[in-house]
């Protein structure tokens, strides 16, 4: 057994495979691509479900991968444990449909144990099996392994829910006595019992049969297409192949950990805050890199989760700046070599991570302070009310787990039901996506097997063709008499992919007439044509013409083609770094989803509009070609980051946009012809979205898109005419000047100007209400005398106590205060009657203001607090008032 690196594992895990005929995929992004069942990619095998759920072909049934993956439900536990991380790399092999247990033992064992790989002695390794799992026993038996090194265990089933489930056997390896102080590791072991002596480093899952809910295992049937699914954790490995102790000794930490101790000036000796925080900024900066971003909800709430527990163990460490961004630097040191797009991307992490750090900063020391308080409030039943930790994640910003950990330190508890009852949204996502994670679809064995090569025809919307097969939903059937779904050798009908929506249309046969109602692709890659019957019957074989809705394909390739002209736009005149991260296209609209971490002006994405409206009227074509997919980026070829593409790869060039896309597109900008923005807003912390539409869209969308301005707008002209009445009718005379724009938008500009002037109507409005106060106040004000002749004297002081009706509250705060400055020694009490309520202002400097008012509305049925010389309360209506009022000295008196 040899030292190894941890770039020399992953080499070699590779270079073993692929001598074995296996493919060899780069990892996938740790952002799931068009799957919004899960937050992350949180195993070797979950970016290939759509394999093994037999929804798509791989190109090869042999692959081999190190796929990079994050994991936060048990994130407590990082740093305390060994091997716990949030983000590890998972090795793994896979066969669809193609060798099986025999293949996967032999391979192995042989990677495992042969003398030019990694040369491991057999003494060391143990494997567990299925108690009724004979065959792998005898496999492993029959390779050489050790007997009674194979331990059968119940629990060596792999399945979640319905779908793809099978046997499993784990390997382990044997650290030694070191690891194993009281002699009883192996006895735990085989028991399946927690021990630090034997580690599993690899796991090979044998997936042969379909389970079903309310069945037992015996009586599961078979796969159609039996498959392998491995996975064997590097940073396990290299912990065993480097000799040391636990994970975070080993070269995917240790440098990490060794800036960390630079920056706060103390030596590490394996404490816990080194190790959390070297765990949580490799995941955040893996995890940015491939697109991610920090944001309130799903993956963001999980990275920013992490940051400001890093944060927190910063502080303990008393580093009390900013310093995560600086271990970017290290971490794309580490990683490099595997995942060269790391060193692209290290500048847009770093300034992602210090504006994080910078905003929760900004937050902790309010938020400490708030809890820190609730504390010591609280010191006599040590318990947090949940509805004030939620009020600390939605005010402060500081997540409930943070405040779990405070309160865990001093012996405290809160309600984890009650918070999650604040959190119910959220809650109900998260669930949601742990339901649609917990299994793969059903292989559906006849659309696997049915293979035969078919044709989709660009650039074309009318087709001759031959049906070759039909389907019900569940079976091959021999023909249609309603609904099905039928696929044809040869048709110009666009399945759904790539954001663009399916073609629509009719199939045309001298049998039958059908409408085309949706196009999806089968695993083999063929459209399969979901259609509603209108006439006759669909059988085999027959001849038949497809019809594309040409107006609405027309109408869907002037939006894909703008989709193109936008991205390239947004990055000629905002920034190169814009990156895609989604899109959608339709004949009503387009959509484009970017990471952007600058912040977007309207002027330029006006200007960005006018640049695509020059681009269209330079009639510019639109070419296609197909090319080595090398050849394809070297030409500087846009493609989705997160997306994954053959060797041969469709480049679509319009102009100067060049990228790889496999839609249909106009064959000229001059099809185009116009372009309007109506939408940019922020999805997510630095993920835009903007939306658009074409031509003949253009006026009605737009229209929509401002109404609600409109309409906000119509509410405050509302609002300031009523001012204006009320305003007459007291003998008050204001003025208000602004009229409703009513020309139809025809651009971003116009969507700009109805914002701009709905903000302008709002600040006049505002501005009509505080000049009607003004004048109220004055009225009020100049009309002193008729209250002041009210004044009485009571025991060397002077006091006023008045009735007025229907006042602003705000007009009499501000009439009591000029009241008292005229009485200047005693205390002034006014009750504003209104039409269901009163409400009661006492201001007072020789006399407890709290205290009094407090009596009088006791004896009103009614509530108050304040302070010592200014106190205001409320009541319901009393018939005993005037009765009260009148004897405000012999409730002084009391």
């Amino acid at each position: 057994m040899r030292y190894m690196s941890s770039t020399e594992i992953r080499e070699m895990w590779y270079n073993y495979f692929q001598s074995n005929n296996h493919k060899r995929l780069d990892s996938f992004p740790l952002v799931p691509i068009n799957d919004d069942s899960l937050l992350w990619i949180n195993a070797g095998v979950t970016p290939l479900k759509k394999y093994f759920d037999g929804s798509m072909i791989p190109e090869s049934r042999r692959l081999c991968s190190v796929q990079k993956c994050i994991r936060t439900n048990d994130i407590e536990n990082v740093g305390k444990t060994a091997r716990h991380q949030t983000f590890f790399e998972m090795m793994g092999n896979f066969s669809v449909g193609d060798y099986f247990k025999k293949e996967a033992i032999n391979y192995s064992f042989n990677l495992l144990t042969g003398k030019e790989w990694f040369a491991i002695p057999k003494e060391k390794l143990y494997v567990t099996v299925y108690t009724n799992d004979k065959e792998a026993y005898d496999l492993w038996v029959s390779v050489g392994f050790i007997e009674d090194h194979i331990v059968k265990l119940d629990g060596n089933f792999w399945e979640i829910g319905n779908g793809p489930c099978g046997p499993d056997s784990e390997i382990f390896f044997d650290r030694g006595e070191k690891f194993d102080p009281n002699n009883d590791a192996l006895e735990k072991f085989k028991n399946d019992l927690d021990q630090d002596r034997y580690v599993e480093i690899w796991n090979n899952v044998f997936s042969q049969f379909n389970s079903e809910e309310g069945k037992n295992r015996e009586d599961y049937k078979e796969l159609p297409s039996k498959n392998i699914d491995t996975g064997a954790g590097l940073e396990r490995w290299a912990c065993i192949l480097q000799g040391v102790d636990s994970n975070f000794d080993t070269d995917l930490f240790k440098p990490i950990i060794n800036k960390i101790s630079e920056i706060a000036n103390i030596e590490y000796k394996g404490q816990l805050e080194f190790k959390v925080i070297a765990d949580h900024v490799r995941a955040i900066t893996m995890a940015l890199s491939d697109g991610a971003s920090f944001s309130n909800t799903g993956r963001g709430y999980v990275l920013r989760r992490l940051l400001r527990r890093s944060v927190r163990m910063g502080k303990k460490l008393k580093i009390n700046d900013s310093f995560l961004y600086k271990l970017v630097e290290v971490i794309v040191d580490i990683m490099k070599y595997s995942y060269p797009e790391l060193i692209n991307n290290r500048h847009l992490v770093e300034t992602q991570i210090l504006e994080e750090e910078n905003l929760f900063h900004n937050t902790l020391e309010s938020g400490e302070k708030k809890l820190l308080e609730l504390i010591d409030k609280n010191k006599e039943i040590k318990t947090i009310d949940a509805k004030d930790v939620f009020k600390l994640y939605d005010t402060y910003g500081f997540p409930y787990e943070l405040t779990k950990e405070y309160l865990d330190e001093v012996n405290y508890t809160t309600s984890k039901e009650d918070f999650d009852n604040y959190m119910k949204e959220q809650k109900l996502i998260a669930k949601k996506s742990h339901i649609n994670n917990s299994n793969m679809n059903i292989q559906n064995e006849v659309l696997l097997n049915f293979k035969e090569e078919t044709e989709f025809v660009y650039n074309s919307y009318k087709e001759k063709g031959k049906v070759i097969f039909l389907f019900d939903g569940e079976k091959e059937i021999d023909e249609i008499v309603d609904n099905g779904y039928v696929i044809l050798d040869k048709t110009c009908f666009y399945a759904e992919s790539g954001g663009q929506i399916s073609d629509t249309g009719m199939l045309i046969a001298p049998t039958f007439k059908a409408r085309v109602l949706d196009v999806k692709k089968t695993p083999n890659k063929q459209n399969l044509l979901k259609v509603k019957l209108l006439d006759g019957k669909i059988e085999k074989n027959v001849c038949v013409r497809s019809e594309v809705d040409e107006s609405r394909r027309r109408k869907i390739e002037v939006n894909h083609s703008s989709v193109h002209l936008l991205q390239y736009a947004l990055r000629k005149i905002i920034s190169d770094t814009i990156k895609q991260a989604g899109s959608y296209v339709s004949d009503e609209y387009l959509r484009f989803d970017f990471t952007y971490t600058g912040k977007l002006l309207d002027n330029k994405i006006i200007e960005v509009e006018d640049y695509i409206n020059e681009y269209i009227k330079n009639n510019i074509d639109s070419n296609t070609t197909i090319m080595d997919i090398n050849k394809a980026k070297e030409q500087g070829a846009m493609a989705l980051f997160s997306e994954k593409y053959s060797d041969k790869v469709r480049v679509v060039t319009i102009g100067e946009s060049k990228e790889l896309c496999g839609g249909t597109h106009i064959k000229n900008t001059s099809e185009i012809k116009k372009l309007a923005i109506y939408l940019v807003k922020s999805i997510g912390s630095n993920i835009y979205r903007i939306e658009a539409a074409t031509n003949d869209r253009i006026e009605e969308t737009l229209l929509k898109s401002i109404k609600s301005y409109n309409d906000e707008k119509i509410k405050l002209l509302m609002k300031a005419k009523n001012i204006i009445r009320d305003a007459h009718n007291q003998g008050i005379e204001l003025e208000f000047n602004v009229d409703i724009k009513t020309n139809p938008p025809l651009s971003y500009k116009d969507i700009i100007f109805e914002k701009n002037e709905l903000e302008y109507t709002q600040e006049e409005v505002k501005n009509l209400e505080k000049k009607y106060k003004e004048a109220k106040e004055k009225i009020e004000n100049d009309n002193l005398s008729k209250y002041l002749d009210n004044v009485k004297e009571y025991d060397n002081y002077k006091y006023l106590v008045i009735k007025v009706e229907n006042k602003d509250n705000d007009i009499v705060k501000s009439l009591i205060d000029n009241l008292f400055n005229q009485i200047n020694n005693g205390f002034v009490l006014i009750v504003n009657v209104k039409e269901n309520n009163i409400n009661y202002f006492l201001k007072s400097n020789n006399i407890n203001s709290k205290d009094l008012l407090t009596k009088v509305l006791t004896k009103l049925n009614g509530k108050g607090g304040g302070s010592n010389t200014f106190s205001q309360g409320s009541s319901p209506k009393q018939d005993n008032l005037d009765e009260v009022l009148n004897n405000i000295t012999g409730i002084i008196n009391e």
